[in-house]
């Protein structure tokens, strides 16, 4: 992709960030498909997910395991950086609830690399805060 304008970058990561925290299980689907390319792909932490319905799969698990709990909200830093086709931002867990809410848990850095249509050909998770021992 030769340019990423600002608005643009803005759309995708607020609706990357939307798409950890919808609940409906068949507009999570939509938003996968929305904003991966068929055969995109996501790794993290030593683990690939491919394809469509690999990601769908990688969300809705991650959905269920920390937002559907009602414990966290997924939220970014709002610092985003954007370099021709690579777009930067941290994905955060975010406690929902209690005398934590609103305090992040959890955050990763996300390097997105876009197509010409700014679609997600690759997204890779980089841990810079893992969630405390349990």
């Amino acid at each position: 992709m030769s340019q990423t304008t600002a608005i643009d970058v803005d759309r995708i990561v607020q609706r990357y960030v939307a798409v950890w925290n919808e609940p409906d299980p068949a507009a999570r689907e939509r938003a996968v498909a929305e904003l991966w390319v068929p055969d995109g792909v996501e790794f993290v932490e030593g683990a690939q997910f491919r394809g469509r319905a690999g990601l769908v799969d990688r969300v809705s698990e991650a959905h269920g395991l920390f937002v559907a709990t009602g414990d966290y909200h997924v939220t970014d830093d709002d610092h985003v950086t954007v370099h021709d086709d690579v777009v930067m931002f941290t994905i955060q867990l975010t406690h929902a609830k209690g005398p934590e809410a609103d305090e992040v848990a959890f955050a990763a850095r996300v390097f997105l690399v876009l197509d010409d249509d700014g679609r997600i050909l690759q997204d890779y998770h980089l841990t810079v805060r893992p969630l405390p021992e349990a």
